[in-house]
């Protein structure tokens, strides 16, 4: 079975507190949204203490157009990504030149060529690897490109494969959009990066096996999540189903995939959850029944980093494999939903 060897993240250097960034949001739309109080208690209710930016709090107060808000997208997240990859290759004492497939996973900006080619040049990586790049996902991504790198690693075995999911969705924010969407995405979204290394059966190394891996798109789901395209740059579209999707079918969607692998819910110990938000990590609750020490590392990432789309599911895999580097032959379900709408499922087993 492909296996998880190491998980890297990578934040930039710009902390903004929760309070800061209601702070400045009360200032940018004091005057141009009606019953503003009202709707800055979103940022009471996000349970985000911090989260990590990359541009300065000043750089919000001002218009910028698509292609200003692409440069510094590219410039960040090429950075963001080459010090997640360092992160995650140093503890398994490996180098970017051992990797033989590079999976890029981002949603919130574009470069052609694609960031993993900028990644090849920037880390010394070998001109034979191979590039995947994945744009779209959302935060699903992270899950997805871990389940593409298991579905390559089953086919060359002796492969070593990096997936690199990395999002800048404090960029997105919109200073003309009065929306309740931008405002709760304000409340919520921070950037991040994060790397997962990924081996086949034949390379030598410790970590979690990848037992499968399901995806699931919901037809007539289009406008519950994603990006539109403004002169701006991207703008944030949140349903309020959202938390009502997970509760009515997250069980059922994870019930069937233990059963194709011929296990039970009662067979699951842990649960590696992207957050969304507060009212997600609640439909996980009640729909698994699951425990509230279950769902502490996802509160914990919401809590330190914000909302961060597709790394945000590989930040909280990392502190699991910290916790459960010493136990065997338990197993935990990965998940994640983003565009489309659709959901990622990844079945791992210490």
């Amino acid at each position: 079975m492909p296996k998880i060897e190491s998980v890297g993240t990578a934040v930039p250097s710009y902390r903004v507190t929760q309070e800061e960034a209601r702070t400045l949001t009360r200032q940018l739309f004091d005057g141009a949204i009606e019953n503003l109080d009202t709707l800055l208690t979103v940022f009471d209710h996000a349970q985000v203490n911090t989260r990590y930016s990359s541009a300065p709090p000043e750089w919000f107060t001002q218009h910028h157009t698509f292609p200003e808000r692409n440069t510094l997208y590219i410039k960040s997240a090429l950075g963001l990504s080459a010090d997640a990859i360092l992160d995650c290759l140093t503890p398994v004492d490996l180098s970017p030149s051992d990797i033989d497939h590079l999976i890029f996973v981002s949603t919130t900006g574009i470069a052609t060529p694609s960031l993993d080619a900028l990644l090849i040049d920037r880390l010394t990586m070998q001109p034979s690897i191979v590039r995947t790049p994945l744009w779209g996902l959302g935060c699903a991504g992270g899950i997805g490109g871990v389940s593409r790198a298991a579905e390559f690693a089953r086919a060359r075995p002796d492969s070593r494969i990096m997936v690199v999911a990395v999002e800048l969705c404090t960029l997105t924010f919109q200073l003309s959009d009065h929306s309740r969407a931008n405002l709760i995405a304000t409340s919520l979204f921070g950037d991040g990066a994060a790397a997962v290394l990924v081996t086949g059966d034949e390379v030598e190394g410790e970590g979690p096996t990848i037992q499968g891996h399901t995806s699931t798109t919901w037809p007539n789901s289009l406008d519950v999540m994603g990006w539109d395209l403004v002169e701006q740059g991207l703008r944030v579209v949140l349903s309020k189903k959202i938390p009502v999707i997970v509760r009515r079918h997250i069980r059922e969607m994870v019930e069937d995939f233990l059963i194709s692998q011929n296990l039970s819910l009662a067979d699951v110990g842990h649960y590696i959850t992207h957050p969304g938000g507060p009212k997600v990590i609640e439909g996980y609750l009640g729909a698994l029944a699951l425990e509230e020490s279950q769902v502490a590392h996802t509160r914990s990432v919401l809590s330190d980093y914000g909302n961060m789309s597709s790394p945000t599911v590989l930040f909280i895999l990392k502190r699991f494999l910290h916790q459960l580097r010493d136990v065997q032959n338990q197993y935990g379900v990965a998940s994640a939903m983003g565009p489309g709408f659709s959901a990622e499922l990844l079945l791992l087993k210490w």
